[in-house]
């Protein structure tokens, strides 16, 4: 770039580990190498804070069914109608880091993310509403995909306590994430 320009990329894959669209995720255990989440108001933007997982719906640091709390009568879990926060993740260093893995029971089918990111924002198909047609004319409906979109927190740049993602004149954006899809054992 040859002006300080704000860079924060990300993907918006959805995956269900069923194989059939038309089954939810909420059975889907998930664990997320983070101890804290960013909040959001109630317009889904970050207020700035990081507040701890513990003792929350956010807490994922252990593996957990996903449904078991989306519908939980908590402020974070309205705002979003269900999971749509970005999670700061736990790192010690540049390199990449494991961010989440996803585990579906039934068929034993295994997601693991690591990333160079600092964090990963969770999603669980809150807004799916039957009007978007995929693969094989399936039609996706409310909580049959998930997202797990590594990235710099949202609202960086009108956040100060939130990692940089300004790109300086003549400096390179370097990101790595790896989805490794497997069995259970």
């Amino acid at each position: 770039t040859d002006k300080a320009t704000v860079c924060n990329l990300t993907n918006h894959n959805y995956y269900n580990l069923t194989g059939n669209a038309k089954d939810s995720i909420l059975n889907h255990v998930l664990m997320i190498n983070a101890d804290k989440f960013t909040p959001v108001d109630a317009g889904l933007i970050p207020t700035g804070e990081l507040r701890p997982v513990k003792g929350t719906p956010m807490d994922f640091t252990k593996p957990f069914v996903i449904g078991a709390r989306v519908n939980e009568a908590d402020e974070q879990i309205k705002f979003g109608g269900g999971y749509d926060h970005n999670f700061v993740l736990n790192r010690s260093g540049s390199g990449l880091a494991p961010a989440a893995r996803v585990t579906e029971p039934v068929t034993g089918r295994t997601l693991e993310v690591e990333t160079t990111e600092p964090g990963v924002q969770f999603y669980c198909g809150n807004f799916l509403d039957g009007t978007i047609t995929g693969k094989s004319g399936r039609v996706y409906g409310k909580r049959s995909g998930f997202c797990l979109e590594t990235q710099h927190f949202p609202d960086s740049p009108n956040q100060p306590a939130f990692p940089s993602t300004v790109l300086e004149p003549g400096a390179r954006l370097n990101s790595v994430t790896v989805y490794r899809f497997g069995l259970s054992a």
